[in-house]
């Protein structure tokens, strides 16, 4: 691939910032769009970002704009690395700077609350491109900023996508793996954070590591479930962006989701997290989110609905944890034994027994 290729990262947090630094020094013509005018004058002068991953030293070639013009112009790639509250309008925003021909990438993991909608359809509805896809893994920006060895997925239907983002981000610390499930990498990446705060608050309470380890089994059970209803395949959560995701965030205490399940066990209140955090963690409103969208559905997942009572219905952690034993027993590896077997399963055990 010609190194003529422009590269911009819209959004300069974390991740924004260790992507568009890898990009511009695998020798691509990169540029990192930052809402604050002063902030961009200061990594162009310093060439750090003094705001996050403040220790990384960025390229000199590499260039911060705060105008969403200079930033697209040109550009053959664009990387959204916008969080979900501001996706949809930072979108919009830069639009009209955008062509049908560009390749844009989201690497957001979350939902928008109107309408329960992923970032990639947001992207398909707004600009009505061909060439979309989604960057999503066990990805903790801090850790690729030190060049630890790491993976990630470029996941899209369109090959284009997929072999361009491959080129511009590959390197010998960071493998970027394809595939075309866009939905289901995307479900995983947004879906792990409810988890994280699971496992968060079963370590607070002393739970040992066959707790963790059923949290994190039953999670990638309950995942899947849901993502295949939403028309997912259910082995993309067998990869990166699935389990290797949800290993990664429930096994950190850089995650915040994990910090904020933790303070839960601890006894504190969503409020006095929200105050010690300086904001909410994704897989908070994630709960919320996807447990309404679970009852809307149909959809079997006991962890979400005990996170949710929890969470916004102030119930005991400790007991909500021991209600999840008392729940009905289900199959190991889900779509193996279809759940309306195990039920007639269960149902012949209990006569059995009585």
């Amino acid at each position: 691939m010609a190194k003529s290729l422009i590269v911009t990262v819209l959004g300069g947090g974390s991740f924004g910032t260790a992507l568009s630094s890898i990009a511009a020094n695998n020798g691509f013509t990169t540029r990192l769009w930052v809402r604050d005018a002063a902030l961009a004058e200061q990594i162009n002068q310093q060439h750090r970002n003094p705001r996050y991953l403040s220790d990384l030293d960025l390229p000199a070639s590499l260039e911060a704009t705060s105008s969403l013009e200079s930033a697209l112009k040109g550009a053959g790639l664009v990387f959204m690395a916008i969080p979900s509250k501001g996706f949809a309008q930072v979108l919009e925003q830069a639009l009209p700077f955008m062509h049908s021909e560009q390749i844009i990438v989201s690497t957001t993991k979350g939902f928008e609350e109107k309408g329960f909608k992923l970032m990639s359809q947001i992207l398909q509805e707004t600009t009505g491109f061909q060439h979309l896809g989604i960057l999503s893994g066990p990805n903790l920006a801090s850790e690729v900023a030190k060049k630890h060895l790491t993976a990630t997925v470029i996941a899209s239907p369109d090959d284009l996508t997929r072999i361009t983002v491959q080129e511009v981000l590959g390197n010998n610390y960071f493998r970027v793996y394809a595939n075309t499930d866009m939905y289901g990498a995307e479900l995983g990446g947004a879906l792990k954070n409810i988890y994280a705060i699971a496992v968060g608050m079963a370590v607070a309470l002393g739970m040992g590591e066959n707790t963790k380890s059923m949290l994190m089994t039953r999670a990638l059970a309950e995942m899947s479930r849901f993502a295949v209803s939403l028309g997912a395949n259910p082995m993309t959560f067998l990869g990166l962006s699935g389990v290797g995701d949800l290993i990664v965030t429930c096994s950190s205490p850089l995650s915040r989701n994990y910090r904020v399940g933790y303070a839960l066990g601890e006894g504190k209140s969503l409020d006095e997290i929200v105050a010690s955090l300086g904001q909410v963690a994704e897989g908070v409103n994630t709960v919320r989110l996807v447990r309404a969208q679970a009852d809307k559905l149909g959809i079997y997942m006991p962890l979400v609905q005990a996170l949710y009572l929890v969470l916004f219905e102030g119930h005991n952690p400790e007991e909500m944890a021991s209600s999840l034993m008392g729940r009905e027993q289900s199959t190991d590896v889900e779509f193996v034994l279809p759940h309306d077997e195990m039920l007639k399963s269960a149902q012949k055990i209990t006569r059995i027994t009585n």
